[in-house]
């Protein structure tokens, strides 16, 4: 029996985010080369994505390509744009009927041309889709994007356009590349790896952390069941004591 049938359909996490490892690995394990692990991958992706849409998961954001992977062969690096652009390409049509928006955060000028091209003009088709919104982290990195919101409010503080007596938290938020996405309510990490690995440091501030061991490419919807199911178990207090938590509503 399908684990669909244990998940509480009024307690689902407003966004979801994943680092989907394992496709090297993978790979390894078939004998094959890691870039076929890369393509293997993107069939998960593709069912997560459906079954988030399906199951009224508002943001979903995927973990593609980090700052830090721009250091691996360089095969592997191109292997992985051109996979992105295919993706791209062939899920526009998918993206549309199930009425999602595709967005994309990191440092996008260091894709390349044809990536960036490609990137932008599905987000541009899809920009006005309501039923969720799938964001791909790309050549980003959490510190380097902390970094940036320094800089950012630090030049506004300078030149008078922010007063530092004024800032808080919510002004850092307006100035991340997640300014328009709640904070991530679940984290998922697959391969069996217990690290956050630079991503969405602030973001993830509150979320809930589900490790597996299933590599990313033998990800099926039944293990993102899994992952809600474990996450509608926790006792989310956000620094409050359970009785707190469980007043009951008058």
């Amino acid at each position: 029996m399908s684990l669909l049938n244990n998940l509480n359909q009024n307690n689902l996490p407003k966004h979801i985010a994943i680092i989907m490892d394992g496709n090297g690995r993978w790979a390894k394990q078939q004998g094959m080369l890691r870039t076929f692990g890369h393509e293997r991958g993107t069939r998960s992706v593709k069912t997560t994505v459906e079954t988030c849409a399906r199951l009224g998961i508002e943001n979903l954001t995927l973990y593609a390509f980090s700052t830090e992977n721009w250091n691996r062969p360089k095969l592997e690096v191109e292997t992985l744009m051109k996979l992105l652009v295919k993706s791209l390409k062939g899920e526009l049509k998918t993206l549309q009927e199930n009425n999602i928006r595709l967005s994309a955060i990191g440092n996008l000028n260091l894709l390349p041309k044809s990536t960036f091209k490609e990137l932008h003009e599905v987000m541009d088709k899809t920009k006005n889709n309501k039923r969720m919104t799938l964001t791909l982290a790309l050549s980003y990195g959490s510190r380097e994007e902390l970094l940036n919101v320094v800089k950012n409010i630090s030049d506004k503080v300078k030149n008078n356009i922010i007063s530092i007596d004024t800032l808080d938290e919510s002004i850092i938020n307006q100035h991340l590349y997640t300014h328009d996405l709640p904070d991530v309510d679940l984290l998922i990490r697959t391969s069996g790896e217990h690290r956050i690995s630079n991503f969405l440091l602030w973001q993830i501030a509150y979320a809930e952390l589900f490790f597996t061991d299933v590599l990313w490419p033998d990800f099926t919807e039944e293990h993102l069941y899994e992952a809600i199911i474990n996450y509608q178990k926790r006792e989310r207090r956000f620094g409050k004591t359970s009785e707190q938590v469980n007043i009951p509503k008058t």
